[in-house]
This record gives C-alpha cells, sequence and structure tokens, in this order.
C-alpha cells in the first residue's frame, strides 16, 4: 500500500500521451479534472494526517478517441512557504507546524471570541468548482484557487470572507439551472452569532464574487460548538442542511496552537446527543417550522434530494460515529492496511424522508410519511417534535455520484466507491435505488477513485452516458489508468494506461469542450457537491 499512501508523486508538467485499449466514445470530448492530497513529505518533515497532503491536480483530455495526462501541484501561498523553507511550515487542520512562519504569511493566527478562527490554509486539495467560465480548487476553509483547466497552472486565490461573513465552506457546492453556485459555510461567532449560511455565487456576470448573496442563515444550537459538515441537499423550492453531533469546540481551537495541539483535535463527536434535520424554503429564505431530527450520525457526503407527494426525501452516506477521519491518520492507516483490518464504522447509503406539512391533527407515534416507495418514517412525538427514522439502502458505498441532470428529482442510480475492509475503494458499484441491485467493476490489486457520470449528447435515460475513474494499482507491472465505464451496463469501454505516477484523489468534474458539444452545457457534466462531491448527490 506504500505506492498509494506512501512517497511524494511527481508532477507530469507537460501532456503525456496515454495508452488506449477499447473504444472511447466518439462524443466524449473534454477534460476530467481531479483534485487531492499528493504530497506528505516536505524535507524531513511530515504530515500526520492523509487528508493534510499538499493539493495535487490532474487532467484526463479525451479528443478524437485520444487521451492525454497531465499533473501540477496547487502553486498555493501554502506550497511555495514549504517549499522555500523545505519542511512544513503552515498548519494544516491534523498537523500543527512549529514554529508556524504562516503568522507572518498569512496574518496573526487568533484573537479572542469574534477572531478565535485562525487564518487558515489555502491548500486547496479536495475538490473543482466551476463558477461561470472559471474554475476552482476548493477545500473546507475560506479560501479557494483559481486554475487554468488546461495547463493545471495556480491563478488567483479568492477569500470568501471578502463577500460573504463566513469562516469555512463546503467543498461541495450546487448548482442551479442558470449555473449559480450555492454553497454552505459557517459564521462563527459573527456579531455574537454562529449561523450556518446558505449564499449563492451568480455565473453570469463580471467578477460574480462581487455579486455573492446570502440567501438564508440558520443559527447554530451552540455558540462555540457549531456542526461539522461537508455537504448539503438540494431541491428546487428547498435546502436540506444536517446539524450533526460531531463538533468544532471554537473554544479549544482558539488555544490548540498554544497547547501544542492540532485543529482536529477541536472535533468531537457526542454520540448522545441528535442530528438536527433543517429544512431551508429557497422561496422565503426561511427554516420550515417543525423540529426533525434524527439519532447521532456523521455524514460527509449527501447523494440526492427531491420533494414527493408532500415529503421531502433526501438520501446520504452515514457513519455511526467520525472514526473514519482518526483513520485516515497515516500512522493509523499503516496499521490497519498492514494488518487488513475491517473498518469500524460502515458508510451506510440511506433514505430519510420528512414530512413538508406535518398533519397536526395526527396522534403522538404516528409515522408521518405514507409514501410507499421508502420504508423510511418520521414520527410524531409531543411538542411539535418529529423523529425521522431512514431507510438502509446499501452498506459500504463512499463518494457517490449521479446524473446531476435528476439533483433535486426522484432519480434511480447511484454511482459510488465501495470500501470493504480498508479505507480504500476496491470496486465501483451502480446502484439501482429502485430494484435494490448493483453492478460493479473490479480488477485484483486496482484502487479506482470517485466515479464520475458524464451524459451521452441528447441522452433521455437517466444512465444513459458514460462513468469515469482514475485507477491505481498496487500491482508493480501494471500502469496507471483512466477507467471508462458504460454506464448502463457498466462494462469497461475502454481504458487509458500513463506511465506517469498517479495518485489516490478524491474529487473532480468533467469539462466538455465547448466545440465539441452538440448540446447546451449541462450541469450534469459537472460536480455539484458539489461537489460531491462530492458533492456534493454529493461528492470528502
Amino acid at each position: 500500500m506504500d505506492i498509494i499512501f506512501g512517497k511524494n508523486k511527481k508532477e507530469q508538467l507537460e501532456p503525456l500521451r496515454a495508452r488506449v485499449t477499447g473504444r472511447i466514445p466518439a462524443w466524449l470530448q473534454g477534460t476530467l479534472l481531479r483534485n487531492g492530497p499528493g504530497m506528505h513529505t516536505v524535507g524531513e518533515s511530515r504530515y500526520n494526517h492523509w487528508f493534510d497532503g499538499l493539493a495535487l491536480i490532474h487532467s484526463f483530455s479525451l479528443r478524437d478517441g485520444e487521451v492525454s495526462y497531465r499533473s501540477k501541484y496547487l502553486r498555493s501561498d501554502t506550497y511555495k512557504a514549504n517549499i522555500e523553507a523545505n519542511r512544513i511550515v503552515v498548519s494544516e487542520f491534523g498537523t500543527m507546524a512549529y514554529p508556524d512562519p504562516c503568522k507572518n504569511i498569512f496574518s496573526k493566527a487568533f484573537s479572542y471570541l469574534s477572531h478565535t478562527i485562525p487564518d487558515f490554509t489555502d491548500n486547496c486539495l479536495i475538490n473543482i468548482m466551476r463558477c461561470g467560465g472559471d474554475f476552482y480548487a476548493t477545500t473546507e476553509t475560506n479560501y479557494i484557487r483559481r486554475i487554468d483547466p488546461q495547463t493545471l497552472d495556480t491563478l488567483e486565490k479568492v477569500d470568501y470572507r471578502n463577500y460573504v461573513a463566513v469562516n469555512l465552506a463546503t467543498s461541495h457546492p450546487h448548482y442551479d439551472e442558470a449555473g449559480n453556485v450555492l454553497n454552505m459555510g459557517t459564521a462563527i461567532v459573527d456579531k455574537g452569532k454562529t449561523k450556518y449560511v446558505l449564499f449563492q455565487i451568480p455565473a453570469s456576470v463580471p467578477e460574480p464574487w462581487k455579486h455573492t448573496a446570502v440567501l438564508s442563515s440558520v443559527a447554530a444550537r451552540s455558540l462555540l460548538a457549531p456542526s461539522y459538515y461537508h455537504s448539503f441537499g438540494l431541491t428546487p423550492n428547498y435546502v436540506v442542511f444536517l446539524e450533526q453531533p460531531f463538533k468544532l469546540d471554537i473554544l479549544r481551537l482558539a488555544t490548540a496552537y498554544a497547547r501544542g495541539v492540532n485543529w482536529a483535535s477541536c472535533l468531537t463527536f457526542h454520540r448522545e446527543d441528535k442530528t438536527h434535520i433543517h429544512i431551508i424554503d429557497r422561496r422565503t429564505g426561511q427554516p420550515l417550522p417543525g423540529r426533525f431530527y434524527a439519532d447521532a450520525m456523521v455524514v460527509y457526503h449527501h447523494v440526492n434530494a427531491f420533494e414527493q407527494d408532500g415529503c421531502l426525501v433526501f438520501d446520504v452516506i452515514a457513519y455511526a460515529d467520525s472514526s473514519l477521519y482518526e483513520l485516515f491518520y497515516l500512522a493509523n492507516l499503516s496499521q490497519r492496511l498492514a494488518e487488513n483490518a475491517r473498518l469500524t464504522a460502515v458508510p451506510t447509503l440511506q433514505r430519510f424522508a420528512v414530512p413538508l406539512r406535518p398533519d397536526q391533527s395526527a396522534a403522538v407515534g404516528s409515522n408521518l410519511i405514507t409514501l410507499a416507495s421508502t420504508t423510511a418514517r418520521a414520527l410524531k412525538e409531543k411538542g411539535g417534535r418529529v423523529y425521522c427514522q431512514p431507510e438502509a439502502l446499501c452498506e459500504g458505498l463512499e463518494l457517490p455520484r449521479i446524473n446531476y441532470a435528476h439533483n433535486g428529482k426522484p432519480y434511480r442510480y447511484v454511482y459510488a466507491a465501495k470500501v470493504q475492509w480498508t479505507p480504500v475503494p476496491n470496486q465501483i458499484v451502480k446502484f439501482d435505488l429502485l430494484s435494490k441491485s448493483s453492478l460493479k467493476w473490479e480488477e485484483e490489486h486496482c484502487w479506482p477513485a470517485e466515479p464520475v457520470f458524464v451524459a451521452a449528447p441528447g441522452a433521455q435515460a437517466e444512465d444513459d452516458g458514460v462513468v469515469l475513474s482514475t485507477v491505481i494499482s498496487t500491482d508493480p507491472h501494471k500502469l496507471p489508468f483512466l477507467l471508462i465505464l458504460d454506464a448502463k451496463s457498466f462494462t469497461e469501454l475502454a481504458r487509458a494506461s500513463v506511465d506517469a505516477e498517479l495518485h489516490l484523489d478524491l474529487h473532480g468534474l468533467f469539462v466538455p469542450d465547448a466545440h465539441g458539444a452538440t448540446r447546451k452545457r449541462d450541469p450534469s457534466q459537472e460536480e455539484q457537491d458539489g461537489d460531491p462531491a462530492c458533492p456534493e448527490a454529493s461528492r470528502s
């Protein structure tokens, strides 16, 4: 497993032609952009956590049946400072650097209450976001970095705080039908309140950041312990946000540097608490008055959400606790991979249903969900509370993606990586939400990344298109490759092998060539959540 989590990866600055086997569909013209950590040691220093590594962006360009590959480290201020010093001098979430010259580079790290949050790193290693015709590397701090999608050069840095009062923001935004970007961030102790903020960046105006608008905000249940979250759900009329009991202790964060601990140690999972479900009406900007909650869980990735027969249905990848983050400390990874130890918390695709207009006359204890399509329940309690119990759909899925043309709508298919024993996926799965069946791709000694769906021109069926994934191998005789699957049958159409050092990445998006497109630009070609991953469907 050293090839996955061990040595730093080399850049491939000039386009490298791949060796293609099979047949790439003639309509597939564009560039797959991917992002993830590629460097974990600088000089004699080493990051503690895999998610701390310096961002390495890579791309596969597909044109006329040929594929070229290139990769380049994001030239962030963080990268430049570390390389110049030949050691880690800028702190990351799981690694505190001492002494930390980033105080001189990024300004003073801490002050009291409204300025307790440090000026975080701009090491944007999680996802790629589109805004108009521009592309940005993203992470979960207030910084994003614009990149050139062809050369992978790093361009200007954008600080969300110049346009909206957020200290943290998700790396899994959503896109509406006009291409506008919708995202959520946390404003910590802003004017005496800690809030979760929904904001929109218009895509069709010059300097879109200057036109960023706050659409809604939800007060955190705790002023000094807001929820951690990685993504959110979106429908045409509503936003789904989970305030989960995985909380960031602000006072501990403010003193982490002085106490000699990393910022990640300030995150705590409160098993005895509940997960609070906030439904925001996009038309009014106001949360629904119902008090909806579920059992304690940790959700990184929302999959999709839609409205049906007076209910809001949303699908997430849920964990029973926060042990996944602990697992990705490099010391823990080495030990568990050596032991082939099973995951302590297995991700599960779960479906929730929330009544948009709860029946006020319903008896306490009754189920407010009447949908025949799910066994998810919403049980009425005293005092206007509604307890939501999910339907468990499939275990082991992570890094979920969908056909984004169906985001916010009833849908059938989820494309995801599947983890079994190790935290590294060894399968790609197409899960059918209707039949509860699945198709899979796997190959011995191969470790695929997040699958990305790309719709065929004029597609009518939800699964008419291809699925792309970058694959690395622990077989020294096998080159890494871009895998191209037929999304309907989930059979391999082609692969493009490259004699280069690919890294295990996180999220990305496919950018269709404008000159090769035979239809209007479709948001299904791009990360929502976002970006989920994520995102967002989600997308880390």
